[in-house]
């Protein structure tokens, strides 16, 4: 695969018209001031009265046409009925307008050819310019026309008026760059939306005994646990001691989102046989009234009675209510934060409780201008074609902007924005290609929405009151590599409405106290936003129109925790980055007890004599030295966002297979060759991760071997030296030691031997525990 120069992945700072205006002092005046303005010619068809009959009954089924050069709208149509009303909306691009005159026609719905009924004309440069905040124009009534201009019967409300993107109308308009798509649903799947995600809880269900159980069979003590089920969420308790009264004392935890659709359902189960259960008794409990905790303090315990479900031939036959009863402990958590996102690149870091939310810091604000450059991504007509549009998520706020049809260089010019209340969160914004502008896809099967790639921005990146216009590159990994899909255009600006209070948050801790007070295991997490995710996914892609699972799950990253041999090396680099500071700093030093450069080594010299006469000023040295590199470092800050880099991914260069094994499903569907392949490099990779560790181990065991008398002659050795070394720095001043060890390790090349010094020799020959290993 031919590689991409790296200036085509880089970040492009731009400088567009924002607001259509100029701009007063640092802030743009406008409603809209991170968007271009972009101009519509806006009809509001809202009703007609006192239409004539065309057809034989003396009937007619009317609907309307909004005719504009080649570009042509229809409402819908009612059957018989000469007092429709409609209350759609046309909006006409003004860069596409080819005509000088707006043609509203009304005609009745026939089966061979529709008959004209009546039309109005309005002349462009006659039609007012609407700005909001104005209300909006109210309609008016108009007298219809025949074909040679005369007053026909009929009369119908209009409102047309020139406008922007600002206006309220402009969402729900249809729109003449979308005049080819057909269908309510596709029409419905290409306007920008406002999505809310779901309010998540954790459900935690502490079961704490069961009593009178009543097994089938008498003769032997039940192997009893507890399952619970909610929704596809399903958890079980250990078995516990054989007893008809068992105790668990165990903790299960959910996610639960509002509003509440499914019971919590309890099953005592007991294991009869290796592979088979019976269920002992049944409870099910409404999750609206299970009590909210928002601290730490316990909530009280709660009896259920055990229903038993008595099962003949698939069909419940009877419910059969005994004296057996369940102990547990349920609540729904409100001091977590259910996560839904890697924790690396969270949006949303608030306990779901809004009782305990602090107040918001600022306000991010997003101006999606456009996009360039898009690849085709599918093919329509024999030629390829994009259907582009970009969803943005931060908190639990999800937009979609409107789908631009078959454009390599989509105008969005959209503008939203959120509450902040963490400086440390980040903002997705994802740019797919819609697949069901023709009602496609509806099928379990079909087409999905294709990703073309997405951008992150961390907040805390970005400078107060400062709007950033850049053309962030689209990165999407293939199993062929890397490929960049095109360019997203994006002006942001992150406004700070208490500076003191922003600083302040940098002293509390990332998630609520809850996570720290009562934390949960990393498994417990794992599995917990698994299931979040799912929940997110299945409620959002339930909306109108909506925002379906892939586009969900890609925002989400959900994929991200798998295997992958690109980013386990990426990491590793992203380590030695860390280290190679330290490394630097070491080879610096060894430079200077090497005598390298002589005036610098005398210089340390000084300076250490000076620090060791003066202890006082050690720790002003060292913050002052910081402060000064800081101060530095402030020249050369970064001046742009982060973007996704393909050198840090190491994207650029990883290796086909590498790319295949990435992408491979799980568990695998590859061939076994290939499969086996894999296995045995993962095993070598394995095994030099093995023998480090063991090296770190066993450097671990020869420092607990100075004292274990493993070896009687070292350990004796070591004891004698610490009581003479205790006695000679119980006489001497510290200062003295300090100076001689520092002007000893600082001594010049001539006083030096290659070989290896004695204490490290006596260290690498203590005894260590790999004889004892199989």
């Amino acid at each position: 695969m031919q590689r991409q120069p790296l200036e085509d992945f880089a970040l492009k700072e731009t400088n567009p018209h924002l607001g259509g205006m100029k701009v007063t002092g640092d802030r743009l005046a406008a409603t809209y001031d991170l968007v271009e303005q972009m101009h519509y010619l806006y009809a509001r068809v809202v009703k007609a009265k006192d239409l004539p009959g065309k057809d034989v009954t003396g009937s007619c089924d009317p609907y309307t046409e909004v005719k504009l050069g080649n570009y042509k709208g229809t409402t819908r149509h009612f059957d018989k009925k000469s007092n429709p009303e409609w209350n759609q909306v046309f909006a006409f691009s003004k860069e596409r307008i080819q005509a000088s005159l707006l043609e509203v026609t009304v005609k009745d719905k026939d089966v061979v050819k529709d008959d004209f009924i009546g039309r109005v004309w309005f002349d462009l440069n006659e039609i007012p310019k609407r700005v909001p905040p104005d209300s909006p124009l109210a309609p008016q009534w108009y007298r219809l026309e025949d074909r040679k201009g005369d007053k026909a019967k009929g009369e119908i409300m209009l409102a047309v008026w020139w406008g922007t993107q600002a206006d309220e109308a402009f969402p729900e308009a249809w729109h003449s760059d979308a005049a080819t798509v057909s269908g309510t649903d596709g029409l419905a799947s290409i306007r920008s939306k406002v999505y809310l995600s779901p309010k998540l809880w954790y459900l935690r269900v502490n079961v704490i005994e069961a009593q009178d159980l009543q097994p089938t069979d008498k003769g032997r003590y039940p192997e009893v646990y507890v399952k619970a089920i909610l929704g596809n969420q399903a958890l079980r308790t250990r078995i516990s001691q054989r007893s008809i009264n068992p105790m668990w004392n165990e903790d299960l935890m959910f996610v639960a989102a509002e509003p509440f659709e499914e019971h919590l359902i309890l099953s005592v189960e007991d294991r009869v046989a290796p592979n088979k259960d019976e269920v002992l008794g049944r409870c099910g409990i409404p999750l609206q009234f299970v009590d909210r905790r928002l601290d730490h303090r316990p909530v009280n315990t709660r009896w259920c009675n055990l229903e038993k479900h008595v099962v003949v031939e698939g069909e419940k036959k009877k419910e059969i209510k005994f004296s057996s009863r369940l102990h547990f402990r349920i609540c729904l958590e409100g001091g977590y934060h259910v996560l839904d996102e890697s924790t690396h690149y969270s949006s949303d870091l608030r306990p779901t409780a809004k009782q305990l939310w602090k107040p918001s810091i600022g306000v991010l604000e997003v101006g999606i201008l456009s996009a360039q450059g898009l690849m085709p991504m599918k093919t329509k007509d024999g030629r390829g074609t994009t259907d582009a549009y970009a969803v943005a998520k931060y908190g639990q706020k999800w937009v979609r902007t409107r789908t631009i049809i078959d454009s390599f260089m989509p105008k969005w010019n959209e503008q939203y924005t959120w509450e902040v209340f963490d400086p440390c969160t980040v903002i997705t914004v994802g740019v797919f290609d819609n697949c069901h502008l023709h009602g496609g896809g509806e099928k379990v099967g079909g087409a999905k929405d294709i990703r073309i790639g997405k951008v992150r921005i961390r907040l805390s990146t970005l400078e107060a009151d400062r709007v950033y216009t850049h053309s962030y590159p689209l990165l999407v990994l293939h199993n062929s590599g890397v490929k960049k899909m095109g360019e997203i255009h994006l002006a942001v600006r992150f406004t700070c409405s208490s500076l003191l209070n922003m600083m302040h948050m940098y002293s509390h801790p990332l998630l609520p106290k809850m996570h720290y007070l009562h934390p949960l295991t990393i498994s417990q997490l794992d599995s917990l936003r698994h299931q979040a995710t799912q929940i997110v996914s299945m409620r959002l892609s339930r909306a109108e129109p909506p925002l379906r699972k892939e586009i969900v799950e890609y925002m989400l990253d959900v994929g991200s925790h798998m295997w992958s041999m690109r980013r386990s090396k990426a990491n590793f680099f992203r380590i030695m980055g860390v280290l190679s500071s330290l490394i630097g700093i070491g080879r610096w030093l060894n430079q200077i007890c090497n005598w390298k450069n002589p005036i610098t080594t005398v210089l340390i010299h000084v300076l250490f004599i000076i620090l060791v006469l003066y202890p006082e000023l050690i720790l002003p040295t060292i913050f002052i030295y910081l402060f000064l590199i800081g101060i530095w470092h402030y020249r050369w800050r970064p001046r742009h966002p982060p973007h996704m880099d393909t050198r840090l991914s190491y994207a650029d260069s990883a290796h086909p297979d590498e790319l295949d094994e990435e992408f491979d499903t799980f568990p695998t569907s590859r061939p076994f060759e290939i499969v086996r392949m894999r296995y045995d490099r993962v095993r070598s990779i394995a095994g030099r991760i093995q023998t480090v560790v063991g090296d770190l181990a066993t450097q671990g065991e020869r420092l607990q071997s100075l004292l274990s008398w493993r070896d009687p002659r070292a350990t004796a050795l070591f004891v004698i030296f610490c009581l003479v070394a205790a006695i000679v720095l119980y006489v001497t001043p510290f200062q003295v030691v300090e100076l001689l060890a520092g002007l000893y390790v600082l001594r010049h090349p001539r006083f030096r031997r290659r070989v290896p010094s004695v204490p490290l020799n006596f260290f690498r020959r203590l005894p260590a525990r790999t004889d004892c290993m199989l």
